[in-house]
């Protein structure tokens, strides 16, 4: 228990709030030189050699447009003649090949993926209604 408290108070000295887990065996001794690093970096040893974090907290990358974004994007492939037929919002053979040749005209490296220059390309990316106004500094004070 004395080894929790003290481990407790180091992570709030820290600078990071973690409360103490209960275990069910008998807690490790700590050396001073864990204790040193865990003081310098916030992180308990044991954090820091774990290989990746919860899937709640860990980010996982991008991910996968929804079926009506494929749709969206396919329906922009078969305005411009890439693509023939009705928009599925499914990205099957036939969707990537309209892109990789929508992405090798417009000079992007053709992968068949969607990739934010392709979207752009095809009108699909941010608009600049959605993008955030410039900062404009304020004139400064004239005085007379």
């Amino acid at each position: 228990m004395k080894t929790a408290v003290v481990a407790f108070w180091l992570t709030i000295h820290a600078g990071v709030l973690a409360l103490p887990q209960a275990t069910t065996t008998a807690p490790k001794k700590t050396s001073s030189k864990a204790v040193k690093k865990t003081v310098a970096t916030g992180k308990t040893a044991k954090s820091a050699k774990k290989k990746g974090a919860p899937a709640a907290t860990r980010q996982t990358g991008q991910m996968a447009p929804t079926p009506a974004r494929y749709k969206e994007i396919q329906a922009a492939l078969v305005q411009r003649g890439y693509l023939a037929g009705e928009p599925s919002g499914v990205w099957d053979a036939d969707s990537m090949d309209a892109m990789r040749r929508y992405q090798t005209d417009q000079k992007l490296t053709p992968t068949g993926r969607v990739t934010a220059s392709a979207l752009i390309g095809l009108g699909l990316g941010p608009k600049p209604a959605d993008s955030p106004a410039p900062a404009v500094p304020p004139e400064p004070a004239v005085r007379p």
